[in-house]
Protein backbone atom coordinates (compact mmCIF):
# COMPACT_ATOMS: atom_id res chain seq x y z
CA UNK A 1 0.00 0.00 0.00
CA UNK A 2 1.25 3.48 -0.91
CA UNK A 3 1.68 5.19 2.49
CA UNK A 4 2.39 8.56 0.88
CA UNK A 5 -0.93 8.37 -0.97
CA UNK A 6 -2.69 7.28 2.22
CA UNK A 7 -1.45 10.42 3.96
CA UNK A 8 -2.55 12.61 1.06
CA UNK A 9 -6.02 11.05 1.24
CA UNK A 10 -6.29 11.64 4.99
CA UNK A 11 -5.20 15.26 4.63
CA UNK A 12 -7.43 16.04 1.63
CA UNK A 13 -9.74 18.96 2.57
CA UNK A 14 -12.38 17.91 0.03
CA UNK A 15 -12.48 14.28 1.17
CA UNK A 16 -16.05 12.91 1.10
CA UNK A 17 -17.59 12.79 4.54
CA UNK A 18 -20.55 10.98 5.98
CA UNK A 19 -23.54 13.37 6.20
CA UNK A 20 -24.49 14.34 9.75
CA UNK A 21 -27.94 12.78 9.52
CA UNK A 22 -26.36 9.48 8.43
CA UNK A 23 -23.90 9.67 11.34
CA UNK A 24 -26.76 10.19 13.80
CA UNK A 25 -28.83 7.32 12.38
CA UNK A 26 -25.85 4.96 12.39
CA UNK A 27 -25.02 5.89 15.98
CA UNK A 28 -28.58 5.30 17.20
CA UNK A 29 -28.95 2.07 15.22
CA UNK A 30 -25.82 0.59 16.79
CA UNK A 31 -26.93 1.18 20.37
CA UNK A 32 -28.04 -1.71 22.55
CA UNK A 33 -31.49 -0.20 23.14
CA UNK A 34 -32.48 1.19 19.77
CA UNK A 35 -34.91 4.12 20.00
CA UNK A 36 -37.00 3.78 16.84
CA UNK A 37 -39.01 6.91 17.62
CA UNK A 38 -35.82 8.99 17.94
CA UNK A 39 -34.52 7.68 14.61
CA UNK A 40 -37.84 8.53 12.94
CA UNK A 41 -37.72 12.03 14.46
CA UNK A 42 -34.18 12.69 13.16
CA UNK A 43 -34.99 11.51 9.64
CA UNK A 44 -38.23 13.49 9.56
CA UNK A 45 -36.26 16.69 10.22
CA UNK A 46 -35.02 16.47 6.63
CA UNK A 47 -38.16 16.80 4.44
CA UNK A 48 -36.29 16.10 1.20
CA UNK A 49 -34.72 12.92 2.58
CA UNK A 50 -37.99 11.80 4.16
CA UNK A 51 -39.82 12.31 0.87
CA UNK A 52 -37.27 10.23 -1.05
CA UNK A 53 -37.47 7.42 1.51
CA UNK A 54 -41.26 7.31 1.44
CA UNK A 55 -41.39 7.39 -2.37
CA UNK A 56 -38.93 4.49 -2.46
CA UNK A 57 -40.78 2.47 0.17
CA UNK A 58 -44.02 2.86 -1.79
CA UNK A 59 -42.40 2.06 -5.15
CA UNK A 60 -42.59 -1.27 -6.96
CA UNK A 61 -38.91 -1.77 -6.08
CA UNK A 62 -40.01 -2.76 -2.58
CA UNK A 63 -43.29 -4.26 -3.73
CA UNK A 64 -45.35 -3.34 -0.66
CA UNK A 65 -49.12 -3.50 -1.06
CA UNK A 66 -49.68 -1.40 2.07
CA UNK A 67 -49.16 2.34 1.58
CA UNK A 68 -46.59 3.87 3.94
CA UNK A 69 -47.16 7.52 4.86
CA UNK A 70 -44.66 8.25 7.66
CA UNK A 71 -41.05 7.39 8.52
CA UNK A 72 -42.28 5.77 11.74
CA UNK A 73 -44.58 3.56 9.69
CA UNK A 74 -41.71 2.76 7.30
CA UNK A 75 -39.54 1.68 10.24
CA UNK A 76 -42.30 -0.65 11.42
CA UNK A 77 -43.14 -2.09 7.99
CA UNK A 78 -39.63 -2.38 6.49
CA UNK A 79 -37.52 -2.58 9.61
CA UNK A 80 -34.61 -0.50 10.80
CA UNK A 81 -32.07 -2.04 8.40
CA UNK A 82 -33.98 -1.10 5.25
CA UNK A 83 -34.63 2.46 6.38
CA UNK A 84 -31.02 2.87 7.56
CA UNK A 85 -29.83 1.73 4.12
CA UNK A 86 -32.04 4.28 2.39
CA UNK A 87 -30.85 7.07 4.71
CA UNK A 88 -27.21 6.25 4.01
CA UNK A 89 -27.82 5.77 0.30
CA UNK A 90 -29.77 8.97 -0.34
CA UNK A 91 -27.63 11.18 1.90
CA UNK A 92 -24.35 9.85 0.49
CA UNK A 93 -25.44 10.17 -3.14
CA UNK A 94 -26.60 13.73 -2.47
CA UNK A 95 -23.39 14.63 -0.65
CA UNK A 96 -20.94 12.89 -3.00
CA UNK A 97 -22.53 14.32 -6.13
CA UNK A 98 -21.50 17.85 -5.14
CA UNK A 99 -17.72 17.51 -5.65
CA UNK A 100 -17.00 17.27 -9.37
CA UNK A 101 -13.78 17.60 -11.35
CA UNK A 102 -13.30 18.11 -15.07
CA UNK A 103 -11.28 14.96 -15.80
CA UNK A 104 -13.62 12.45 -14.20
CA UNK A 105 -16.82 11.15 -15.80
CA UNK A 106 -19.23 11.63 -12.91
CA UNK A 107 -22.40 10.86 -14.87
CA UNK A 108 -20.95 7.53 -16.03
CA UNK A 109 -19.81 6.80 -12.47
CA UNK A 110 -23.26 7.26 -10.93
CA UNK A 111 -24.94 5.45 -13.80
CA UNK A 112 -22.82 2.35 -13.18
CA UNK A 113 -23.26 2.66 -9.41
CA UNK A 114 -27.06 2.73 -9.51
CA UNK A 115 -27.20 -0.18 -11.98
CA UNK A 116 -24.85 -2.14 -9.69
CA UNK A 117 -26.86 -1.36 -6.55
CA UNK A 118 -30.12 -2.41 -8.20
CA UNK A 119 -28.48 -5.56 -9.53
CA UNK A 120 -27.13 -6.45 -6.09
CA UNK A 121 -30.53 -6.22 -4.42
CA UNK A 122 -32.28 -8.02 -7.28
CA UNK A 123 -29.79 -10.90 -7.24
CA UNK A 124 -29.84 -11.04 -3.43
CA UNK A 125 -33.61 -11.41 -3.57
CA UNK A 126 -33.29 -14.10 -6.27
CA UNK A 127 -30.87 -16.22 -4.22
CA UNK A 128 -32.74 -15.56 -0.94
CA UNK A 129 -29.84 -13.70 0.66
CA UNK A 130 -30.82 -12.14 3.97
CA UNK A 131 -28.56 -9.09 3.62
CA UNK A 132 -30.41 -7.54 0.67
CA UNK A 133 -30.15 -3.98 2.01
CA UNK A 134 -26.44 -4.32 2.74
CA UNK A 135 -25.92 -5.72 -0.76
CA UNK A 136 -27.66 -2.68 -2.27
CA UNK A 137 -25.66 -0.14 -0.27
CA UNK A 138 -22.31 -1.94 -0.63
CA UNK A 139 -22.75 -2.06 -4.41
CA UNK A 140 -23.76 1.60 -4.46
CA UNK A 141 -20.58 2.50 -2.56
CA UNK A 142 -18.14 -0.08 -3.96
CA UNK A 143 -16.44 2.44 -6.26
CA UNK A 144 -16.38 5.36 -3.83
CA UNK A 145 -12.60 5.07 -3.86
CA UNK A 146 -12.69 6.36 -7.44
CA UNK A 147 -14.27 9.62 -6.25
CA UNK A 148 -11.62 9.93 -3.55
CA UNK A 149 -8.75 9.28 -5.98
CA UNK A 150 -10.26 11.83 -8.33
CA UNK A 151 -10.23 14.43 -5.55
CA UNK A 152 -6.69 13.59 -4.40
CA UNK A 153 -4.91 12.84 -7.70
CA UNK A 154 -6.87 15.08 -10.06
CA UNK A 155 -5.79 14.93 -13.70
CA UNK A 156 -3.48 11.97 -13.08
CA UNK A 157 -6.43 9.85 -12.07
CA UNK A 158 -8.48 11.14 -14.99
CA UNK A 159 -5.75 9.87 -17.33
CA UNK A 160 -5.70 6.47 -15.62
CA UNK A 161 -9.46 6.25 -15.91
CA UNK A 162 -9.34 7.19 -19.59
CA UNK A 163 -6.71 4.52 -20.37
CA UNK A 164 -8.60 1.66 -18.72
CA UNK A 165 -10.44 -0.75 -20.99
CA UNK A 166 -12.60 -2.31 -18.28
CA UNK A 167 -13.31 -2.08 -14.57
CA UNK A 168 -10.82 -4.84 -13.77
CA UNK A 169 -8.28 -3.16 -16.02
CA UNK A 170 -8.81 0.07 -14.10
CA UNK A 171 -7.92 -1.65 -10.83
CA UNK A 172 -4.75 -3.02 -12.45
CA UNK A 173 -3.70 0.41 -13.76
CA UNK A 174 -4.43 2.03 -10.39
CA UNK A 175 -2.19 -0.47 -8.63
CA UNK A 176 0.61 -0.06 -11.18
CA UNK A 177 0.49 3.74 -11.22
CA UNK A 178 -0.64 4.73 -7.72
CA UNK A 179 0.22 1.69 -5.63
CA UNK A 180 -3.40 1.36 -4.49
CA UNK A 181 -6.72 0.40 -6.06
CA UNK A 182 -10.01 2.25 -5.74
CA UNK A 183 -11.30 -0.77 -3.77
CA UNK A 184 -8.55 -0.34 -1.16
CA UNK A 185 -9.21 3.39 -0.94
CA UNK A 186 -12.96 2.79 -0.70
CA UNK A 187 -12.47 0.25 2.08
CA UNK A 188 -10.29 2.75 3.96
CA UNK A 189 -12.96 5.46 3.68
CA UNK A 190 -15.75 3.08 4.72
CA UNK A 191 -13.78 2.10 7.83
CA UNK A 192 -13.09 5.77 8.54
CA UNK A 193 -16.84 6.36 8.43
CA UNK A 194 -17.21 3.45 10.88
CA UNK A 195 -19.51 1.54 8.57
CA UNK A 196 -20.13 -2.09 9.64
CA UNK A 197 -18.10 -5.01 8.14
CA UNK A 198 -21.12 -6.02 6.03
CA UNK A 199 -20.41 -2.83 4.05
CA UNK A 200 -16.67 -2.25 4.44
CA UNK A 201 -15.55 -5.78 3.49
CA UNK A 202 -17.49 -6.00 0.18
CA UNK A 203 -16.27 -2.51 -0.77
CA UNK A 204 -12.66 -3.40 0.05
CA UNK A 205 -12.68 -6.86 -1.54
CA UNK A 206 -15.06 -6.67 -4.49
CA UNK A 207 -12.08 -7.34 -6.80
CA UNK A 208 -10.52 -10.10 -4.66
CA UNK A 209 -13.32 -11.84 -2.76
CA UNK A 210 -11.26 -15.05 -2.53
CA UNK A 211 -9.09 -13.37 0.12
CA UNK A 212 -12.09 -12.95 2.47
CA UNK A 213 -12.01 -15.71 5.09
CA UNK A 214 -15.53 -15.25 6.48
CA UNK A 215 -17.93 -17.23 4.25
CA UNK A 216 -20.92 -14.87 4.58
CA UNK A 217 -18.80 -11.78 3.90
CA UNK A 218 -17.11 -13.51 0.96
CA UNK A 219 -20.53 -14.32 -0.49
CA UNK A 220 -21.51 -10.66 -0.16
CA UNK A 221 -18.23 -9.50 -1.76
CA UNK A 222 -18.86 -11.94 -4.63
CA UNK A 223 -22.35 -10.53 -5.07
CA UNK A 224 -21.07 -6.95 -5.13
CA UNK A 225 -18.47 -7.85 -7.75
CA UNK A 226 -20.95 -9.54 -10.09
CA UNK A 227 -23.43 -6.71 -9.60
CA UNK A 228 -20.75 -4.47 -11.10
CA UNK A 229 -20.48 -6.78 -14.11
CA UNK A 230 -24.28 -6.66 -14.43
CA UNK A 231 -23.98 -2.87 -14.54
CA UNK A 232 -21.33 -3.17 -17.27
CA UNK A 233 -23.91 -4.95 -19.43
CA UNK A 234 -25.88 -1.70 -19.54
CA UNK A 235 -23.08 0.89 -19.54
CA UNK A 236 -20.29 -0.62 -21.67
CA UNK A 237 -20.17 0.00 -25.41
CA UNK A 238 -19.55 -3.71 -25.97
CA UNK A 239 -21.85 -5.68 -23.68
CA UNK A 240 -20.96 -9.22 -24.81
CA UNK A 241 -17.97 -9.79 -22.47
CA UNK A 242 -19.98 -8.65 -19.45
CA UNK A 243 -22.98 -10.81 -20.43
CA UNK A 244 -20.69 -13.84 -20.79
CA UNK A 245 -19.10 -13.15 -17.39
CA UNK A 246 -22.48 -12.74 -15.67
CA UNK A 247 -23.85 -15.93 -17.24
CA UNK A 248 -20.79 -17.95 -16.23
CA UNK A 249 -20.74 -16.51 -12.71
CA UNK A 250 -24.45 -17.01 -12.09
CA UNK A 251 -24.26 -20.59 -13.31
CA UNK A 252 -21.19 -21.52 -11.26
CA UNK A 253 -22.24 -19.73 -8.05
CA UNK A 254 -26.02 -19.64 -8.14
CA UNK A 255 -26.88 -22.52 -10.52
CA UNK A 256 -28.83 -20.17 -12.80
CA UNK A 257 -28.88 -21.24 -16.45
CA UNK A 258 -28.54 -18.87 -19.41
CA UNK A 259 -32.25 -18.05 -19.85
CA UNK A 260 -32.69 -17.49 -16.10
CA UNK A 261 -29.71 -15.14 -16.03
CA UNK A 262 -31.01 -13.26 -19.07
CA UNK A 263 -34.37 -12.84 -17.33
CA UNK A 264 -32.54 -11.55 -14.26
CA UNK A 265 -30.62 -8.99 -16.34
CA UNK A 266 -33.83 -7.86 -18.00
CA UNK A 267 -35.40 -7.36 -14.56
CA UNK A 268 -32.34 -5.37 -13.43
CA UNK A 269 -32.66 -3.11 -16.46
CA UNK A 270 -36.32 -2.42 -15.75
CA UNK A 271 -35.90 -1.87 -12.01
CA UNK A 272 -32.91 0.44 -12.39
CA UNK A 273 -34.97 3.01 -14.28
CA UNK A 274 -37.24 3.39 -11.28
CA UNK A 275 -34.42 3.36 -8.70
CA UNK A 276 -32.41 5.93 -10.68
CA UNK A 277 -35.44 8.18 -10.73
CA UNK A 278 -35.85 7.85 -6.96
CA UNK A 279 -32.18 8.72 -6.39
CA UNK A 280 -32.34 11.48 -9.01
CA UNK A 281 -29.48 9.92 -10.97
CA UNK A 282 -29.34 10.48 -14.71
CA UNK A 283 -28.90 7.19 -16.56
CA UNK A 284 -29.94 8.56 -19.94
CA UNK A 285 -32.05 6.58 -22.36
CA UNK A 286 -30.80 3.13 -21.37
CA UNK A 287 -31.52 0.43 -23.93
CA UNK A 288 -33.69 -2.52 -22.95
CA UNK A 289 -31.77 -5.71 -22.19
CA UNK A 290 -33.42 -7.61 -25.06
CA UNK A 291 -32.03 -5.08 -27.52
CA UNK A 292 -28.60 -5.21 -25.87
CA UNK A 293 -28.62 -9.02 -26.05
CA UNK A 294 -29.67 -9.04 -29.69
CA UNK A 295 -26.80 -6.73 -30.58
CA UNK A 296 -24.32 -8.78 -28.53
CA UNK A 297 -25.35 -12.25 -29.75
CA UNK A 298 -22.81 -12.49 -32.56
CA UNK A 299 -19.98 -11.46 -30.26
CA UNK A 300 -21.26 -13.87 -27.60
CA UNK A 301 -20.94 -16.75 -30.07
CA UNK A 302 -17.33 -15.75 -30.71
CA UNK A 303 -16.66 -15.48 -26.97
CA UNK A 304 -18.22 -18.90 -26.35
CA UNK A 305 -16.15 -20.51 -29.10
CA UNK A 306 -13.00 -18.81 -27.83
CA UNK A 307 -13.76 -19.98 -24.29
CA UNK A 308 -14.22 -23.55 -25.52
CA UNK A 309 -10.92 -23.38 -27.41
CA UNK A 310 -9.15 -22.00 -24.35
CA UNK A 311 -10.72 -24.70 -22.18
CA UNK A 312 -9.54 -27.39 -24.61
CA UNK A 313 -6.02 -25.97 -24.72
CA UNK A 314 -5.96 -25.70 -20.93
CA UNK A 315 -7.15 -29.30 -20.58
CA UNK A 316 -4.45 -30.47 -22.97
CA UNK A 317 -1.84 -28.52 -21.03
CA UNK A 318 -3.08 -30.01 -17.76
CA UNK A 319 -2.99 -33.50 -19.25
CA UNK A 320 0.54 -32.87 -20.49
CA UNK A 321 1.64 -31.65 -17.07
CA UNK A 322 0.07 -34.68 -15.40
CA UNK A 323 1.83 -36.94 -17.89
CA UNK A 324 5.14 -35.19 -17.22
CA UNK A 325 4.65 -35.67 -13.50
CA UNK A 326 4.25 -39.43 -14.09
CA UNK A 327 7.06 -39.85 -16.63
CA UNK A 328 10.79 -40.42 -16.24
CA UNK A 329 12.48 -37.62 -18.16
CA UNK A 330 15.45 -39.66 -19.41
CA UNK A 331 13.79 -42.85 -20.64
CA UNK A 332 10.26 -41.69 -21.35
CA UNK A 333 8.98 -44.59 -19.25
CA UNK A 334 6.62 -44.28 -16.31
CA UNK A 335 8.43 -43.02 -13.22
CA UNK A 336 8.57 -44.71 -9.83
CA UNK A 337 5.55 -42.85 -8.47
CA UNK A 338 3.44 -43.90 -11.46
CA UNK A 339 4.67 -47.48 -11.16
CA UNK A 340 3.87 -47.68 -7.44
CA UNK A 341 0.32 -46.51 -8.09
CA UNK A 342 -0.14 -48.81 -11.08
CA UNK A 343 1.17 -51.99 -9.43
CA UNK A 344 -1.03 -51.47 -6.37
CA UNK A 345 -4.14 -51.10 -8.55
CA UNK A 346 -3.12 -53.94 -10.87
CA UNK A 347 -2.51 -56.33 -7.97
CA UNK A 348 -5.85 -55.50 -6.35
CA UNK A 349 -7.59 -55.99 -9.71
CA UNK A 350 -5.85 -59.33 -10.27
CA UNK A 351 -6.96 -60.64 -6.89
CA UNK A 352 -10.54 -59.45 -7.43
CA UNK A 353 -10.83 -60.96 -10.91
CA UNK A 354 -8.71 -64.01 -10.01
CA UNK A 355 -6.36 -63.36 -12.91
CA UNK A 356 -2.57 -63.70 -13.10
CA UNK A 357 -0.28 -60.69 -12.88
CA UNK A 358 3.34 -60.81 -13.99
CA UNK A 359 6.31 -58.51 -13.39
CA UNK A 360 9.55 -58.37 -15.33
CA UNK A 361 12.40 -56.68 -13.47
CA UNK A 362 15.34 -55.82 -15.73
CA UNK A 363 18.83 -54.66 -14.78
CA UNK A 364 21.50 -53.60 -17.28
CA UNK A 365 24.56 -55.81 -16.85
CA UNK A 366 27.76 -54.07 -15.74
CA UNK A 367 26.20 -50.65 -16.14
CA UNK A 368 28.90 -49.02 -14.02
CA UNK A 369 31.50 -50.23 -16.49
CA UNK A 370 29.50 -48.71 -19.36
CA UNK A 371 29.52 -45.37 -17.53
CA UNK A 372 33.23 -45.66 -16.74
CA UNK A 373 34.10 -46.52 -20.35
CA UNK A 374 31.73 -44.28 -22.29
CA UNK A 375 30.92 -41.63 -19.73
CA UNK A 376 27.51 -40.82 -18.31
CA UNK A 377 26.24 -39.62 -21.71
CA UNK A 378 26.92 -43.13 -23.01
CA UNK A 379 25.11 -44.68 -20.05
CA UNK A 380 22.18 -42.31 -20.54
CA UNK A 381 21.97 -43.28 -24.21
CA UNK A 382 21.82 -46.97 -23.25
CA UNK A 383 18.94 -46.26 -20.87
CA UNK A 384 17.11 -44.22 -23.52
CA UNK A 385 17.38 -47.04 -26.08
CA UNK A 386 16.23 -49.65 -23.56
CA UNK A 387 13.37 -47.37 -22.58
CA UNK A 388 12.18 -47.23 -26.18
CA UNK A 389 12.43 -51.01 -26.40
CA UNK A 390 10.39 -51.51 -23.23
CA UNK A 391 7.71 -49.10 -24.48
CA UNK A 392 7.56 -50.98 -27.78
CA UNK A 393 7.09 -54.31 -26.00
CA UNK A 394 4.38 -53.05 -23.64
CA UNK A 395 0.79 -53.75 -24.67
CA UNK A 396 -1.94 -51.14 -24.05
CA UNK A 397 -2.82 -52.75 -20.71
CA UNK A 398 0.83 -53.07 -19.60
CA UNK A 399 3.10 -50.54 -17.92
CA UNK A 400 6.81 -50.10 -18.61
CA UNK A 401 8.59 -48.07 -15.92
CA UNK A 402 12.01 -47.03 -14.74
CA UNK A 403 12.29 -48.54 -11.29
CA UNK A 404 15.51 -46.81 -10.32
CA UNK A 405 19.01 -46.32 -11.71
CA UNK A 406 19.54 -48.91 -14.46
CA UNK A 407 16.57 -51.04 -13.34
CA UNK A 408 13.37 -51.16 -15.37
CA UNK A 409 10.14 -53.05 -14.85
CA UNK A 410 7.35 -54.27 -17.07
CA UNK A 411 3.98 -55.00 -15.46
CA UNK A 412 1.88 -57.52 -17.41
CA UNK A 413 -1.75 -57.82 -16.24
CA UNK A 414 -3.63 -61.03 -17.07
CA UNK A 415 -0.40 -62.74 -18.15
CA UNK A 416 0.44 -66.32 -17.18
CA UNK A 417 3.87 -67.55 -16.10
CA UNK A 418 4.86 -69.16 -19.41
CA UNK A 419 3.85 -66.10 -21.44
CA UNK A 420 5.69 -63.75 -19.09
CA UNK A 421 8.84 -65.88 -19.37
CA UNK A 422 8.60 -65.85 -23.16
CA UNK A 423 8.20 -62.06 -23.23
CA UNK A 424 11.17 -61.66 -20.87
CA UNK A 425 13.36 -63.83 -23.07
CA UNK A 426 12.29 -61.87 -26.15
CA UNK A 427 13.27 -58.63 -24.42
CA UNK A 428 16.63 -60.07 -23.39
CA UNK A 429 17.36 -61.26 -26.93
CA UNK A 430 16.38 -57.90 -28.42
CA UNK A 431 18.72 -56.05 -26.05
CA UNK A 432 21.64 -58.27 -26.96
CA UNK A 433 20.94 -58.23 -30.67
CA UNK A 434 21.78 -54.60 -31.34
CA UNK A 435 24.61 -52.65 -29.68
CA UNK A 436 23.74 -49.07 -28.77
CA UNK A 437 25.32 -46.44 -31.06
CA UNK A 438 26.98 -43.56 -29.25
CA UNK A 439 29.66 -41.05 -30.18
CA UNK A 440 30.64 -42.95 -33.35
CA UNK A 441 30.96 -46.17 -31.34
CA UNK A 442 28.70 -49.10 -30.55
CA UNK A 443 28.13 -50.11 -26.94
CA UNK A 444 27.40 -53.85 -26.47
CA UNK A 445 24.59 -54.23 -23.95
CA UNK A 446 23.03 -57.17 -22.14
CA UNK A 447 20.53 -57.40 -19.32
CA UNK A 448 19.48 -59.77 -16.59
CA UNK A 449 15.75 -60.20 -16.03
CA UNK A 450 13.81 -61.55 -13.08
CA UNK A 451 10.18 -62.64 -13.48
CA UNK A 452 7.55 -63.14 -10.80
CA UNK A 453 3.89 -64.03 -11.28
CA UNK A 454 0.87 -63.75 -9.04
CA UNK A 455 -1.68 -66.48 -9.78
CA UNK A 456 -4.95 -67.37 -8.06
CA UNK A 457 -4.03 -69.27 -4.92
CA UNK A 458 -0.49 -67.88 -4.99
CA UNK A 459 1.22 -67.40 -1.62
CA UNK A 460 2.30 -63.96 -2.86
CA UNK A 461 -0.38 -61.94 -1.11
CA UNK A 462 0.76 -58.37 -1.70
CA UNK A 463 2.24 -56.25 -4.46
CA UNK A 464 5.32 -55.79 -2.27
CA UNK A 465 5.82 -59.56 -2.08
CA UNK A 466 5.41 -59.85 -5.85
CA UNK A 467 8.09 -57.18 -6.33
CA UNK A 468 10.38 -58.87 -3.83
CA UNK A 469 9.98 -62.12 -5.73
CA UNK A 470 10.93 -60.44 -9.02
CA UNK A 471 13.95 -58.88 -7.32
CA UNK A 472 15.03 -62.32 -6.03
CA UNK A 473 14.67 -63.77 -9.50
CA UNK A 474 16.79 -60.91 -10.88
CA UNK A 475 19.42 -61.56 -8.21
CA UNK A 476 19.45 -65.22 -9.23
CA UNK A 477 19.93 -64.20 -12.87
CA UNK A 478 22.89 -62.02 -11.90
CA UNK A 479 24.43 -64.86 -9.91
CA UNK A 480 23.88 -67.22 -12.85
CA UNK A 481 26.32 -65.31 -15.03
CA UNK A 482 24.13 -62.37 -16.14
CA UNK A 483 22.44 -61.98 -19.54
CA UNK A 484 19.71 -64.47 -18.69
CA UNK A 485 16.13 -64.73 -17.44
CA UNK A 486 15.09 -66.35 -14.19
CA UNK A 487 11.51 -67.00 -13.06
CA UNK A 488 10.61 -66.96 -9.37
CA UNK A 489 9.30 -70.26 -7.99
CA UNK A 490 8.69 -71.17 -4.36
CA UNK A 491 10.68 -74.04 -2.88
CA UNK A 492 8.84 -77.26 -2.21
CA UNK A 493 7.64 -77.38 1.43
CA UNK A 494 10.06 -78.96 3.90
CA UNK A 495 10.65 -78.98 7.61
CA UNK A 496 13.05 -76.08 7.35
CA UNK A 497 11.33 -74.17 4.53
CA UNK A 498 9.78 -70.77 5.27
CA UNK A 499 6.09 -70.16 4.78
CA UNK A 500 4.65 -68.76 1.58
CA UNK A 501 4.36 -65.40 3.25
CA UNK A 502 8.16 -65.25 3.33
CA UNK A 503 9.16 -65.30 -0.35
CA UNK A 504 12.66 -64.10 0.45
CA UNK A 505 13.82 -67.73 0.81
CA UNK A 506 12.40 -68.75 -2.56
CA UNK A 507 14.53 -69.68 -5.54
CA UNK A 508 14.31 -68.72 -9.19
CA UNK A 509 14.69 -71.08 -12.11
CA UNK A 510 15.46 -70.47 -15.77
CA UNK A 511 12.43 -70.15 -18.06
CA UNK A 512 11.53 -72.90 -20.47
CA UNK A 513 12.85 -70.77 -23.32
CA UNK A 514 16.57 -71.32 -23.64
CA UNK A 515 18.73 -68.18 -23.53
CA UNK A 516 20.29 -67.15 -26.79
CA UNK A 517 24.08 -67.39 -26.78
CA UNK A 518 25.73 -64.00 -26.57
CA UNK A 519 29.38 -63.39 -27.34
CA UNK A 520 30.98 -61.49 -24.50
CA UNK A 521 34.25 -59.56 -24.64
CA UNK A 522 36.92 -61.12 -22.47
CA UNK A 523 37.02 -57.96 -20.42
CA UNK A 524 33.36 -58.44 -19.49
CA UNK A 525 33.48 -62.13 -18.71
CA UNK A 526 32.55 -62.72 -15.08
Amino acid sequence: MNEELVQRIRQCPTLPSLPSIAVQVLDLAQRANVDIAEIARIISKDPALSGKILRTVNSSFYGRSQHVSTISHALVILGLQSVKTLVLGFSLVSNLSKNKSKGFKHIAYWKRSIFAATAARTIANKINLVQQEEAFLAALLMDIGMLVLDQVCGEQYGEIHAKSKSHDDLARLELETLGMTHAQVGGMIAEQWKLPPLLTVPVLHHHDSASVTDASLRKLADLVYISGRCADVFVDDEAAPAIADVRNFCFSRYKLNGPDTDALLAEIGTRTKEVASLFEINIGSSTEYDAILKKANEALVDITLQSQIQATVLQEQNNELKQQALTDALTGLANRAHFDQFIAEAFANARTKKQPLAILMLDVDKFKKINDTHGHPGGDQVLRVLGRLMKAVARPQDLAARYGGEEMVLVLPATARATAATIAESVRRAICAKPVPHDKKHIPVSASIGVSVYEPGSPLQTAAQLLKAADLALYNAKNSGRNCVRVFTLKAPSANAPTAAQPVAAVAHPPSVAPAPVAKPASEAA
